[in-house]
């Protein structure tokens, strides 16, 4: 049993909390690996403090950088979890760089994902869990539970409205590829509703 699973949504969507939530609840079932983009390996993890802690850069250079990041995480990580038979959850894939730097930054949907496209090689995710949100809660949250803002969660509302925006477009484009979750609750919910899709999801494969 092997499984590529992404989660995407906005900042402050409760991703990186869900996402550990359900692969608790999931190991009891299956044999599970977690990770994250930018980061994952030792290279993608240096990639990651340069975009998400460095100075302000070229949008073309940053997503060419979150791409190089995606590749190196693909094969050391996530390729060879897959060729042994297990659940992958990953924090972040392809689609952040379609909303973020393709839509959001204004680069273009199509440029962006030709450049991925090549950094991924084919593989898509089986599913997409997207926890749907809007930019302005997302805000709120970050700004209550004082987080440490990184670089992108210091860009204007305006920037991350796009991002929501960007999400929606690519959505509309693979439907069949999304779950779609309510962020707009409590933790306990929206990872009660995620376990009962993706398990359901799982048990059909």
């Amino acid at each position: 049993m092997t499984a590529f699973i992404t989660f995407e949504g906005p900042e402050g969507s409760g991703k990186t909390t869900v996402l550990r939530q359900i692969a608790e609840k999931l190991e009891a079932t299956y044999e599970i690996v977690t990770t994250r983009e930018p980061g994952g390996v030792v290279t993608g993890e240096k990639i990651r403090e340069i975009l998400l802690e460095g100075d302000e850069m070229d949008e073309r250079t940053e997503a060419l950088l979150f791409a190089g990041s995606r590749r190196e995480h693909l094969v050391s990580k996530v390729i060879p979890a897959l060729n042994d038979g297990k659940v992958v959850l990953c924090d972040r894939y392809i689609d952040s760089s379609l909303a973020y730097q393709g839509y959001a930054r204004g680069i273009g949907l199509e440029e962006v994902k030709a450049v991925n496209e090549f950094a991924i090689n084919g593989l898509y995710p089986n599913i997409t869990v997207y926890l749907d949100i809007s930019a302005e809660v997302g805000r709120q949250r970050i700004l209550k539970n004082q987080r440490n803002q990184n670089r992108l969660d210091q860009e204007d509302i305006q920037f991350h409205e796009k991002v929501v925006e960007g999400y929606k477009k690519i959505i509309h484009n693979e439907p069949e590829r999304f779950i779609i979750i309510n962020a707009d609750r409590s933790i306990e919910e929206v990872v009660e509703d995620t376990y009962h899709k993706l398990k359901k999801y799982l048990d059909e494969l």
